[in-house]
């Protein structure tokens, strides 16, 4: 029954050959977040397994995490934190930079937004390098917090960013897969 509900999660999802760049095929989860049916599908998904327990705060990454985590976090009845690209937050931040194709950028997160001890789930529409959700999750830990697991919509298995987090000790929880980048 899942793996038909997740087949029908997939083919909500609109797959753009050629963006942002030739060759690469971007996955685009805004056809699933604009049907009712699929949108409550993969927030019910991400937030089953842990449904009665502890989770303080979810973390969503800009821009579609905040869509997938806020809606998990009201689900669990968990707080909701914004990890947001630098100079985005009004308030006081602690950042972390990480290493682009070419280059790097910073996310930032508000210095009161996770207490030492908080149990936080990771959350964002797709796991592809895994680069900007590392950076999240050293940056909440670096705070004190303990990251119960990262949960994506889709994942790009082949790029190797769940690996990539599974390694830091990190729970992963995906939806579907696709192949290629």
């Amino acid at each position: 029954m899942e793996a038909r509900r997740h087949a029908a999660l997939k083919d909500s999802i609109r797959s753009i050959p050629d963006y942002p760049k030739p060759g690469i095929v971007f996955r685009d989860i805004t056809t699933l977040l604009s049907d009712p049916r699929s949108f409550r599908r993969a927030v019910d998904s991400l937030v089953h397994p842990f449904a009665g327990g502890r989770i303080d705060q979810v973390a969503g990454i800009e821009a579609r995490g905040f869509i997938l985590g806020g809606a998990v976090a009201h689900q669990l009845s968990s707080g909701f934190v914004p990890i947001r690209k630098r100079g985005k937050l009004p308030h006081k931040t602690v950042s972390m930079a990480y290493a682009l194709e070419y280059g790097t950028d910073e996310i930032e997160i508000h210095v009161d937004a996770v207490k030492p001890g908080d149990r936080v789930l990771l959350v964002d529409d797709l796991i592809a390098t895994g680069g900007t959700a590392t950076a999240a999750i050293n940056l909440l830990r670096g705070m004190g917090a303990e990251i119960v697991a990262a949960c994506f919509v889709i994942d790009l298995p082949e790029i190797g960013g769940a690996q990539r987090l599974r390694d830091l000790g990190v729970p992963v929880r995906t939806l579907m897969e696709f192949e290629g980048h």
